[in-house]
């Protein structure tokens, strides 16, 4: 049989056709099974034009038979040429007749199933090849008769399919998919994946491909639709959770429904910090001057549309800090490639009579040591000095209440009464003001009993410490004291191991977000805490919290269910961001209940929390009971992006962006207890002058300590400027002489204020330095160590997490900083320039910072020859020579401290750093041990300390192991050491090309993070078994590495 067959067969039905009156309907039916039987059983030889023309021309005003012939016919012509049939038949009109073929069968009362098979079938085929056939469908009015039957048919498999998929290709028309929203489709969609999500997963994936096709061409009203009306995805994914063979599913649902969460606006009046601090004059750009030019009344909380989330890259590139890493791989743009601006170079930018009002600094290179020609008896000015202004403080006294904060009030009485904890304990805590007070029954005082912590804490004191508040100007005028602050810590003697998170608990803590805009009746949505308004009411029914203490930050609290808060940090003084550090305090809790809180203003895309890091707790009834400690607490802890809105006046001018959700649980294991979080271990100013004072208590005669004011802050503290060697041997010139021409090693931290592990770093510098251990006794004798220990004061006490008081990172004014707005910058250059200037440029400069993204402990250093390999320039092998010294510390540091990572440091100079202090001293001041020196918040992935987070005696141990390095850097660098001490010289150039060959990609020895950046908006690839933080495993513990057993003060 040919094809001229099939002709004659079609030309026979034609005429039959063409009566006004058929009666034979047999006869149709023959001819009409004749052509299917030709057509399935000689598919390829019958594929001419002419027989689509006349099987199409043959549909039109059938009977219900002859159409299901037809169309089967059809179907069967079409499969049996592939997709050169299937564009034959568009060409040919096919797709409109199927359409109205379609229409007309819908309008009988009962169309047959099978005929509707069959069309659909084939329009599921034809569909796709058809460019306008979602115009065509709408204008036949096909959408309606192809949902309508999906709805009659939800439970029949044979038919939903073909009508699923014929209405996957409707969606794919944006006007299509408006209307089938408004039909009600996206409900059907969650009628048949719930059924057949564990029973057929092609029609599964065919309704999940519909409903993506739907919401991505029709968000808006699907979207209101999806969080209104219909719950069918939360229970789907509920019901999906147990089963980790459905994660890809329960993901894409996930995400599915983050994308549809309508944005919030952040529950605050604006974003710009309650404290307002005047500036001596405002910047002529930046971030500062558009705060201040913002005109009044402008709402910077939320932009006035915020449908562009789309423009938000998930993976945010942060280059807010020294410290950040770029998470695009591939991005070398930013790396410096001009060699000229590379080589470093001392430039004498002031000239030397405006620096010689520093020499009042120094005064250590002109001291002669020699007191009525007599032999030494020098001794150090030590005084303290708080400020310019020394405002007297009166004698207050000091009261305890139970919120758990001593309070500073300007009254005459001497002994104020007070309950601490204890109910059977009534205290009173007496102060001398030269009065009399009233007493306790029997005519005793009761003095306040503090856990006795003098022989651990050696450089604590709490009455000393109230002293030093007193002095501490802070923008809000602070009367409180903190409990920790006043009792002190102590470090525990266990160890806090890096957690492993549960499997599936931040998609929990996310469904649980929106589960408030479905069931909104379950939401309190009551504010316990506010800065902006008045006090709240308290109803005994909620916690209490507070922040308004020295280096607190938290602006509101809402109860949003009836044991879960989420908590609103305040941004940083004269900025609209930066909200990062956390340190508040609660009561009024109840035992044994979990209780979640959610800080919901997050900046960052990634966070350590979401690797095994914890919050800090401070309980005070643990305190009171002898163990005063902040210890890792918290479980269910992740961190995640929100759904409120971050607008573009605080994103930089980018739009749809969005704030991020660090979110704990906590129960509380004390009754009427005080608790206190904090996001690093709290080091105050107060507590770095209290420390200064008994440091300088401790000292021996050997020792040289001078403590002197570098400058006046903003706010009016005093910086604090340390200069610390040892004492001559005798007077006598030669001793003298040696003694000035000691090498300067500058050291400086807490330029960042929420970096507080880099002050924990410094007081273990500071107490290694002043000790009388051998070591560190030839260590003074080595060098004259220049200290400030803490650059942004202001910062700290206000409760800051990156600027001073001027509302700018100082680590980015190091270039020209100003002597109003950047004092502590400015001085600190000058004196850097001062030793230039003499000839007396430092051998090592480091500046302590802290990591929020990174484990271990590591540097940043600067060197042209890796930077120029992290490039395509092409330079000669003299324009890259440069002595490998700046490798030396890092390299001893490795050997030496057990948190170290050799591996994690970079050398690579970026422009966007080149307003750092790292770059500055070594491009400008001429330092080639120009360092950053990066602690971790959470904890270390390598070494003696792997698998644990991080505490105050690691941080300590850092301070004094390097210490320990630069002893051991002196010993390689003296020139009569070099030729006794060749075998301690270290292979760095071998090192160096070893580092090299690591390096993987043009970027990933300097950006790599060590551990994944967010790639989707919900970080599941965290709670995969290959990418989970590896748990504390006891059969790998070193039974020899505790560190209470192996505080390392000496080097063996």
């Amino acid at each position: 049989f040919s094809s001229s067959r099939v002709l004659m067969l079609l030309g026979q039905l034609e005429r039959l056709n063409g009566e006004v009156l058929v009666t034979d309907t047999e006869a149709v039916r023959q001819v009409t099974g004749k052509i299917l039987h030709l057509i399935q059983t000689q598919g390829e030889k019958t594929q001419t034009h002419a027989d689509h023309s006349l099987l199409l021309g043959h549909i039109n005003a059938q009977t219900c038979l002859q159409l299901f012939i037809s169309a089967e016919c059809c179907v069967v012509f079409v499969a049996a040429g592939g997709g050169r049939r299937v564009g034959v038949f568009v060409s040919k009109g096919g797709t409109a007749i199927l359409l109205q073929l379609l229409v007309q069968s819908g309008k009988e009362a009962s169309p047959s199933e099978e005929l509707m098979l069959q069309t659909h079938s084939l329009l599921a085929k034809v569909g796709p090849k058809d460019r306008k056939f979602g115009i065509k469908a709408r204008l036949n009015g096909a959408l309606n008769v192809t949902v309508n039957l999906l709805k009659q048919n939800l439970q029949n498999y044979k038919l939903l399919l073909p009508c699923l998929q014929v209405l996957r290709v409707y969606s794919s028309n944006s006007v299509n998919a408006v209307s089938l929203g408004k039909s009600g489709v996206v409900e059907l969609m969650f009628k048949v994946i719930g059924p057949y999500s564990k029973k057929n997963t092609t029609l599964l994936k065919v309704a999940l491909d519909t409903l993506a096709a739907l919401l991505k061409s029709s968000k808006k009203y699907c979207v209101h639709y999806l969080f209104n009306k219909c719950s069918s995805l939360s229970l789907l994914i509920k019901e999906c959770l147990p089963v980790r063979t459905l994660d890809p599913l329960v993901n894409a649902s996930s995400l599915i429904m983050r994308k549809c969460f309508p944005k919030n606006r952040l529950p605050l009046p604006t974003i710009k910090s309650v404290f307002q601090h005047p500036l001596p004059h405002v910047p002529a750009s930046g971030p500062v001057a558009q705060l201040y030019s913002q005109p009044p009344g402008v709402d910077d909380v939320v932009d006035e549309s915020d449908d562009n989330e789309d423009t938000e890259i998930d993976t945010e590139n942060d280059t807010e800090n020294e410290e950040d890493e770029k998470d695009h791989k591939g991005q070398n743009d930013d790396i410096e490639t001009d060699i000229n601006k590379l080589r470093p170079r001392q430039i004498l930018t002031r000239p030397f009579e405006e620096l010689r009002v520093f020499e009042r600094f120094f005064k250590e290179f002109s001291e002669d040591f020699q007191v009525k020609g007599l032999a030494l008896v020098f001794v150090p000015n030590t005084s303290m000095v708080t400020g310019v202004k020394n405002k007297k403080i009166k004698q207050a006294p000091r009261q305890i209440d139970f919120y758990g904060m001593f309070s500073f009030f300007p009254c005459r009485i001497t002994v104020l009464e007070c309950f601490i904890l204890y109910k059977q304990h009534k205290i009173h805590i007496p102060i001398c003001c030269g009065g009399e007070g009233p007493q306790e029954e029997g005519g005793e005082q009761a003095v306040l009993e503090v856990p006795d912590t003098a022989a651990l804490l050696p450089l604590h004191d709490p009455d000393l410490y109230l002293e030093m508040v007193k002095g501490t100007h802070s923008v809000p005028g602070y009367t409180d004291v903190a409990y920790p602050d006043y009792f002190g810590h102590v470090a525990p003697n266990f160890r806090e191991p890096i957690i492993e998170r549960v499997y599936g608990v931040q998609r929990t803590k996310i469904f649980q977000d929106i589960e408030r805009l479905i069931h909104p009746g379950d939401i309190l949505d009551k504010v316990v805490y506010d800065l902006d308004f008045c006090p709240v009411i308290d109803d005994g029914e909620c916690l209490k919290f507070n922040s308004q203490f020295e280096s607190g930050n938290l602006r509101k609290a809402i109860q949003v269910r009836k044991f879960e808060y989420d908590l609103v940090l305040n941004s940083d003084i004269n900025s609209n961001h930066y909200h990062q550090w956390f340190y508040f305090e609660v009561s009024s809790m109840r035992v044994g209940v979990p209780y979640r809180f959610n800080i919901i203003n997050c900046e960052k895309s990634n966070s350590q929390f979401n690797y095994g890091m914890q919050v800090l707790k401070y309980s005070v009834q643990e305190a009171i009971s002898g163990s005063p400690r902040w210890i890792r607490t918290g479980s269910d802890i992740c961190y995640y992006k929100n759904h409120f809105s971050r607008s573009s006046i605080a994103a930089g001018g980018q739009k749809g962006k969005s704030y991020y959700t660090m979110t704990f649980t906590v129960t509380f294991q004390h009754k009427d207890d005080v608790c206190y979080f904090a996001y690093h271990y709290p080091y105050t100013f107060s507590t770095l002058k209290m420390h200064l004072q008994k440091l300088r208590a401790l000292c021996t005669p050997q020792v040289y300590y001078r403590q002197e004011q570098l400058c006046e802050t903003l706010g009016g503290n005093g910086c604090p400027l340390l200069t610390i060697t040892a004492m001559p041997e005798s007077a006598s010139s030669d001793h003298v002489c040696q003694f000035r021409n000691r090498p300067v090693v500058f050291l400086s931290a807490r330029v960042h204020p929420g970096e507080t592990n880099a002050s924990w770093v410094m007081k273990g510098t500071l107490e290694f330095l002043v000790s009388s251990s051998p070591l560190a006794q030839s260590l003074r004798e080595s060098y004259i160590f220049k200290i400030i220990p803490m650059l942004n004061p202001d910062g700290v006490i206000n409760g800051n997490h990156r600027c001073s008081l001027s509302g700018e990172d100082l680590n980015r004014q190091w270039l020209n900083p100003s002597t109003e707005l950047h004092p502590t910058i400015y001085y600190a250059k000058s004196l850097l320039q001062y030793l230039t200037a003499i000839g007396r440029t430092p051998l090592v400069f480091c500046d302590y910072h802290g990591h929020s993204r990174k484990k271990n402990v590591f540097m940043y250093g600067c060197s042209i020859k890796e930077t120029v390999w992290q490039t395509n320039v092409s330079a000669s092998s003299c324009d890259l020579q440069e002595d490998l010294g700046y490798r030396t510390l890092p390299k001893l540091l490795s050997q030496l401290a057990p948190a170290f990572s050799l591996a994690s440091c970079s050398f690579v100079v970026e422009r966007s750093k080149e307003s750092t202090a790292r770059v500055v001293v070594w491009r400008e001041i001429g330092v080639q041990r120009s360092y950053t020196m990066e602690s971790t918040l959470c904890g270390c992935d390598q070494g003696k300390y792997k698998g644990l987070q991080i505490g105050t005696r690691e941080l300590e141990e850092m301070g004094s192991q390097f210490c320990i390095a630069l002893l051991r850097l002196r010993r390689l660098t003296s020139p009569l050491e070099l030729r006794y001490h060749q075998t301690h010289l270290l292979d760095m150039d071998s090192d160096l090309i070893e580092s090299r060959c690591n390096i993987t990609c043009p970027t990933t020895y300097v950006m790599e993070e060590d551990e994944p950046a967010f790639l989707e908006e919900v970080d599941y690839s965290a709670e995969s078994e290959e990418e989970n933080e590896l748990g504390l495993d006891p059969a790998h513990l070193d039974p020899n590495s505790d560190p209470e057993l192996n505080h390392q003060d000496s080097l063996t």
